[in-house]
């Protein structure tokens, strides 16, 4: 008995700030008899999520452990400084991590950027807050500033914060990643789908499938011929002495010689 018998569904983790809307709907499309579940799990347990099996593949975030997983980066994204609308540093259009060296930074314990003890730009906090939710709070409190990959600036969006990008900053990698001791023809369907692959070039369940061919427009009947030299407008001969056709005149368009 095949995975595909066993069990006919596929199950998506993905972690906060990655919207799979896209490809979820490239799925649906293609395999529409194969259910396909979303499961939201914290940044922190992305790769755990994935490594036990629960799931069939995972949109989470880089780096994970190689010599279980297999990974395929999708994009990287823009980090970001967020912090209160009335911040001076609301008038600039970026932000240099040298101008984070006065201001207390965050470091919430489910950090997305990589940052370890003592490399993160600006003043530690006395304490590390839980949740990048937790950190947003504490922002808004005007208590210190918040560097996170702008998608979740966005999922945490407050009307009395802000946020600028930091080129300078750390990046965050997304990445789809699975079992490597699991690849199912279902998780080479979906490998196919956000690679962009046609569903005749997919290496999945998918692939070989014939798809439905446009109907060929009924032919437009012929109308009968006409009868050879009838039908013909007249046309003016042309005798000795006339121009042809599109031939220039002589003596017309050369520019006049200037004394």
């Amino acid at each position: 008995m095949t995975d595909m018998q066993v069990n006919p569904s596929f199950r998506l983790a993905y972690v906060p700030g990655v919207t799979p809307g896209k490809w979820v709907g490239v799925w649906r499309e293609r395999l529409p008899d194969v259910p396909l579940e979303l499961v939201a799990v914290p940044s922190t347990d992305g790769e755990r999520t994935v490594r036990e099996g629960g799931v069939d593949a995972g949109l989470i975030r880089l780096p994970v452990d190689k010599d279980v997983l297999s990974a395929i980066p999708l994009y990287e994204e823009s980090t970001v400084v967020v912090f209160p609308k009335d911040h001076w540093l609301a008038a600039a259009e970026e932000v240099a991590l040298e101008d984070l060296a006065e201001e207390v930074v965050f470091h919430p314990l489910d950090d997305t950027l990589g940052y370890t003890a003592g490399t993160l730009p600006g003043r530690p906090a006395v304490e590390r807050p839980a949740t990048t939710a937790d950190a947003i709070e504490l922002v808004a409190a005007n208590v210190g500033v918040l560097l996170v990959p702008q998608s979740l600036a966005r999922l945490h969006h407050r009307r009395d914060l802000t946020y600028r990008p930091a080129p300078e900053a750390a990046q965050s990698k997304v990445a789809l990643s699975w079992l490597q001791e699991r690849t199912t023809e279902l998780v080479e369907e979906f490998i196919g789908i956000v690679r962009g692959r046609t569903v005749n070039s997919s290496r999945g369940r998918g692939a070989g499938q014939p798809q439905p061919q446009p109907e060929k427009k009924a032919a437009a009947p012929r109308k009968p011929q006409q009868a050879r030299g009838q039908g013909k407008a007249p046309g003016k001969p042309q005798g000795k002495g006339q121009p042809q056709k599109g031939a220039a005149q002589k003596g017309r368009g050369k520019p006049k010689r200037r004394g």
